[in-house]
């Protein structure tokens, strides 16, 4: 273990051309770390990282979703058309239509996916937004406990005070501070150390429970909570029983059934040396399966073919 950062090179034609510092915490099934790098005990801003403890907070408000919709409800989708069609079916069942949407206009960010809609004459909307399934479940928790839609983004509304109360409750730690997350919701800075003993809880709940719900829907439908090409997906699909969510600035938890457990974060916000970082705490917790050999490299293109690659410096 390491109080150091970890590096990852970013190496074009042989030249190490950039660097990204990283962080990493990796806890085996007891809870206790097995590598440390960086200061994982300071205030980091999880971002979407935190979309499972928001959806627990809802499931015990009454969300009543299960299977893919509660697997959607944690996602940052990338916008394919089950996405889209399951978000307004969210929307539909609490009897709202996407209008009622807070969160950002946007185009999908798979390729295929954007494409259609600008094909068919389309433009940006909120329901293509990454977080629209995440919003239209806080909308559809309103609904049910009767709360103002208006205002759902306001961390002062008893829908955000739900989650915040469930964030803390999983991290024990009290939020250090509230920001504005892309999307617009509240955004609740703990540390890294919270975030994995927040994720462990969840799967350590007993059967039935709303933590082990979320964390069931999360591991059985891996697309549905961020895409069908996204490293995220590929991972889960590698190791079943393994449940990982990236949130922007470079931040990632995964968790797997036994407890083993942890979490990255990039000091510059750099997502294309998460992976690598990723890959490196599993494999320190003992996992091994050939998309993590893949996916412990990123690719870097010079005229459409491969010249160099974003590694972790041995």
């Amino acid at each position: 273990m390491s109080a150091e950062s970890l590096v990852v090179e970013v190496v074009r034609s042989g030249f190490v051309e950039s660097t990204h510092r990283a962080r990493m915490l990796a806890v085996d099934a007891a809870g206790s770390p097995v590598r440390v790098h960086g200061a994982v005990d300071a205030l980091a801003s999880p971002r979407s990282s935190l979309k499972p403890l928001q959806a627990l907070g809802m499931v015990r408000a009454g969300l009543a979703l299960d299977g893919e919709l509660l697997a959607l409800a944690c996602a940052s989708h990338t916008g394919e058309p089950f996405h889209v069609e399951g978000a307004r079916k969210i929307l539909s069942q609490a009897g709202l239509d996407e209008g009622a949407l807070r969160c950002p206009e946007d185009l999908p960010e798979h390729t295929g996916s954007r494409d259609e809609v600008l094909r068919s004459g389309g433009g940006p909307a909120s329901i293509y937004m990454n977080c629209s399934g995440k919003h239209s479940a806080m909308l559809a928790t309103c609904v049910v406990n009767d709360w103002p839609l208006e205002t759902y983004l306001d961390p002062a509304h008893p829908l955000q005070r739900t989650i915040r109360d469930t964030v803390e409750e999983l991290t024990r730690e009290r939020v250090a501070a509230t920001g504005v997350d892309g999307c617009g919701a509240p955004l609740f800075f703990v540390s890294m150390v919270g975030v994995t003993r927040a994720f462990r809880a969840l799967v350590q709940a007993e059967a039935g429970t709303s933590e082990r719900r979320v964390a069931d829907a999360f591991r059985a439908h891996p697309e549905w909570t961020s895409g069908t090409t996204r490293p995220e997906a590929r991972l889960m699909r590698a190791i079943p029983g393994l449940m990982v969510k990236a949130g922007a600035e470079a931040f990632e938890a995964f968790v797997f059934a036994d407890g083993r457990a942890g979490t990255v974060k990039i000091e510059d916000g750099g997502y294309r040396a998460r992976t690598p970082v990723t890959v490196a705490a599993l494999r320190a917790l003992g996992f091994e399966a050939a998309e993590l050999e893949e996916l412990a490299t990123g690719t870097l293109l010079g005229g459409g073919r491969q010249v160099g690659e974003i590694r972790l410096r041995q």
